[in-house]
């Protein structure tokens, strides 16, 4: 073997380990994006207690329509802050790194950590299918202030939103029951 070929063969294991090392770290991008979604956070909390704030002193005047469209904003903001958190932990600690703050407190959500990309997926789809669900009772609820044409494509978006859902747990069954099928083979 020629000095020129050892040498290329020295670099070679040198120069992957460095692209390895870059590719390894390049996943603290991501980190600038989680610490944004703890803003996202708090600006739905703000926007929680401001329509709180805005609605208390109507409470006792307020029709039951009303109140019902109160609880459900409520809920809605409280629902999307649910999957703020979820996206939040689960993608901090699928993707960059795990949570050493986390461990051995009481407190700690017990999907924490074992929430792999499919059981994200599957809790995001199906917050995004509640959010839209309560949304879609508020619009029905003033029905009278919609366009036919603006309810039904609601009614379709909404649709759209729980067959994907269906349409991602089919895949993740189809995907589990294909690895079941190949552990019995092997």
């Amino acid at each position: 073997m020629t000095d020129d070929a050892k040498s290329r063969r020295s670099r070679t294991p040198l120069l992957e380990a460095a692209i390895e090392w870059i590719i390894y770290t390049s996943r603290w991008l991501m980190a600038p994006v989680y610490l944004g979604l703890i803003a996202a956070l708090g600006i739905l909390i703000v926007t929680f207690f401001r329509e709180l704030y805005l609605q208390m002193p109507q409470v006792l005047t307020m029709d039951e329509t009303d109140i019902i469209l109160l609880v459900l904003t409520l809920v809605d903001l409280s629902l999307a802050g649910n999957l703020v958190l979820i996206i939040l932990f689960s993608g901090y600690e699928n993707f960059v790194s795990k949570m050493d703050a986390a461990k051995g407190d009481p407190d700690r959500p017990e999907w924490m950590g074992t929430l792999d990309f499919s059981g994200l997926k599957i809790k995001l789809i199906a917050s995004i299918v509640a959010i839209s669900g309560i949304h879609l009772l508020k619009i029905f609820m003033n029905i009278h202030e919609y366009e036919e044409q603006h309810l039904l494509w609601y009614t379709i978006i909404h649709m759209v939103f729980i067959v994907s859902g269906v349409a991602f747990a089919l895949m993740d069954w189809i995907v589990e029951l294909s690895h079941k099928v190949n552990a019995k083979h092997d």
